[in-house]
């Protein structure tokens, strides 16, 4: 008898065990958490200088950043510099300043767990100090006596470098942001502008301005593109809970 009692003491005393480890596992994997990245990225906009190398008549630098405030939430800023001539059939000029855009993002994706890609729609607003150098510029003539291309020569009075030039505008833009590797982000945005105000040369109006680019005749809007490539440096981290495990405590 005493036999069969020290074997259902043994029994339970390896079975009992078993389970307890189990149900420690088990809390141990609810327990994991996954720990989101809160810093600074900072990164270069791709489309610049491959433009600057491809074009004789541009030449281009942006860097873009964000700061992640919230769960959703950044705020975000690009600064650069751009260099455009524009050789047109009755002007020639060269525009050169830099801009600064700031403003904020919302990610409007909600990522699978452990992920930190984003889909985002945001606004900035932009400011731009540059010059116009007009170089050419031809008179136009409707009805020419002579000349059968429509000009009748060069105002060299109006020529040369107006400085001190400023713009400001507002832009709408969707994008997103994609973790290639640990850290490294590749995006892109779309951006709508709308030009609140501009400072023209004396002489003749704003054509293209650095940060809003080509200015269109009769309208203050503007479309534009990003592409870039950055990096996020970690400053601290905040848990995020299982979905999962969030919908089983619901339940």
């Amino acid at each position: 008898m005493s036999r069969y009692i020290i074997s259902i003491f043994f029994l339970i005393c390896c079975v009992f065990p078993g389970i307890a480890q189990e149900e420690n596992g088990e809390n141990k994997k609810d327990s994991v958490v996954f720990k989101q990245k809160y810093g600074l990225r900072v990164g270069i906009d791709l489309s610049k200088p491959v433009r600057s190398f491809t074009s004789d008549s541009y030449n281009g630098l942006e860097l873009v950043g964000d700061f992640r405030i919230s769960q959703n939430l950044y705020i975000a800023a690009e600064l650069g510099t751009e260099k455009k001539t524009t050789n047109e059939d009755l002007y020639t000029f060269e525009t050169s300043g830099s801009y600064l855009k700031a403003g904020i993002d919302y990610n409007l994706y909600e990522n699978w767990y452990g992920m930190e890609n984003l889909i985002f729609a945001g606004g900035r607003l932009g400011v731009s100090t540059f010059s116009q150098d007009l170089q050419e510029y031809f008179i136009y003539t409707p009805n020419p006596y002579w000349d059968e291309n429509g000009t009748s020569g060069t105002d060299e009075s109006i020529l040369g470098e107006s400085s001190g030039l400023s713009a400001q505008w507002l832009e709408a833009l969707f994008g997103m942001k994609v973790e290639l590797f640990n850290n490294l982000y590749l995006g892109a945005t779309v951006r709508l502008a709308y030009l609140i105000n501009d400072t023209p040369p004396d002489a003749f109006s704003n054509l293209w301005i650095p940060g809003f680019q080509k200015v269109t005749d009769g309208s203050r809007f503007g479309l534009t593109f990003n592409y870039s490539v950055s990096y996020l440096i970690p400053i601290f981290k905040k848990a995020k809970k299982n979905p999962v495990k969030k919908a089983k405590e619901n339940n």
